[in-house]
């Protein structure tokens, strides 16, 4: 039986795992491109190749209907160079912030590190796709070391409220966009089912590990200078601030991704359910 062969680019990292996983499923031939081949633990029926995408290996493209494109560095060039070897479709992971909706979305670290990506994708003369997910549920894991020895957060804004998206919501929209033609040119938000607060969101990783967790509100000016001391960047940090102020009157709004995937987003619940292991003592 013919198979058609899909690559995947960070296909190690939270989304690259389940567009490979979705992939396999649907019967797909996949090549995973990996600086680590040894400590990748993807399946045994993967194509694994060693590189990077600023160093891609010879014969990367080779028989590659499409790419799934991580945005590290180099996901320019591989796009370009994808497109010249003759793969047909990119799917590119971008960022809502790119769409620029909010004023206080212009200029950001992830808008400015995304928009070059998007326009070398639209330019590479291969049908493309952009996926631009809003708050990944992922990125939560970054209380998981307070949850386990405080029982709780410290934190600015828990009023706010984002729209956390399953990452492997994320991976099944690629591997759907890999696979349908008719979906070139489109460019897709993704979220979660619903906003909620941060401490809804604390709430949720609380039930699924059996604890009452607390979230205790922390002065923006006190967070930044913990997190710039950590060594996160100031941009990076004047971003995630200035989104929190802004979803405190006006909560991120949901994009389903219910009409694509024919089922309901996976909720936070179900999120903090998957990484519960990693939320308990």
């Amino acid at each position: 039986m013919d198979t058609t062969t899909f690559l995947v680019t960070g296909a190690t990292g939270n989304v690259g795992r389940h567009v490979v996983a979705e992939l396999l499923r649907q019967g797909h031939a996949v090549r995973a491109l990996t600086r680590e081949p040894a400590a990748a633990a993807l399946p045994a029926a993967v194509d694994v190749r060693e590189g990077s995408l600023a160093e891609p290996p010879p014969g990367l493209f080779e028989g590659v209907t499409g790419a799934f494109v991580f945005p590290a560095d180099g996901a320019a060039d591989l796009a370009r160079s994808a497109a010249q070897a003759g793969v047909e479709r990119l799917v590119l992971l971008s960022s809502l912030a790119a769409a620029l909706e909010h004023e206080r979305d212009h200029g950001t670290a992830s808008a400015v590190h995304h928009a070059p990506v998007e326009e070398a994708v639209r330019e590479s003369g291969a049908g493309w796709t952009i996926l631009r997910p809003g708050t990944f549920a992922v990125n939560l894991l970054a209380w998981s070391r307070s949850i386990v020895f405080t029982g709780g957060v410290r934190g600015p804004y828990p009023t706010s409220a984002q729209a956390p998206v399953h990452e492997a919501d994320v991976g099944a929209v690629a591997a759907l966009a890999l696979t349908r033609p008719d979906l070139a040119g489109a460019v897709v938000p993704i979220t979660g089912p619903e906003a909620l607060t941060r401490v809804e969101q604390l709430d949720a990783i609380g039930r699924a590990v059996g604890r009452g967790l607390t979230f205790t509100e922390q002065p923006p000016e006190e967070f930044r200078t913990e997190l710039e001391g950590y060594g996160v960047d100031p941009g990076i940090v004047s971003m995630m601030l200035a989104h929190w102020a802004g979803t405190v009157a006006e909560p991120d709004p949901v994009r389903s991704v219910e009409p694509l995937l024919g089922r309901p987003g996976l909720t936070l619940e179900q999120w903090a359910r998957d990484h519960a292991q990693e939320f308990a003592a």
